[in-house]
């Protein structure tokens, strides 16, 4: 028992000292703050939270994640292929491709895709 706590306190003490002398010797100054920050949609996270939005980086984003989705549904559908009968499964797999493609074209009528303002 009391090897185990001379151990124990051996540890946290060479541990500690470790962890000191790397702060000391570690080139870190005030402007690497910048660089160790989170950068979250183009914010400034030490500033307001409060200031305008880009309605259109937030329409790609949703563009992003609604076309994410439908690709993690196709995989399984190339799956299914060997599954139920061939024909039926073209009809839905035409079904699906259609929906997807009537999507992109009302989004590319409203001008969602063009980056321009």
């Amino acid at each position: 028992m009391n090897l185990l706590l001379m151990m124990s306190i051996l540890i946290i003490f060479i541990s500690n000292i470790m962890m000191f002398l790397s702060m000391m010797l570690s080139k870190k100054s005030f402007m690497d703050r910048e660089k160790n920050s989170p950068f979250e949609c183009g914010f400034d996270p030490k500033s307001s939270a409060r200031i305008p939005f880009s309605l259109h980086f937030f329409l790609i984003t949703v563009i992003f994640l609604i076309f994410d989705v439908e690709i993690a549904l196709i995989f399984p559908l190339i799956y299914s292929f060997y599954l139920v009968n061939f024909l039926t499964m073209m009809k839905i797999s035409f079904f699906f491709l259609i929906i997807l493609l009537t999507g992109l074209y009302h989004e590319w009528n409203q001008n969602m895709l063009n980056w321009t303002n």
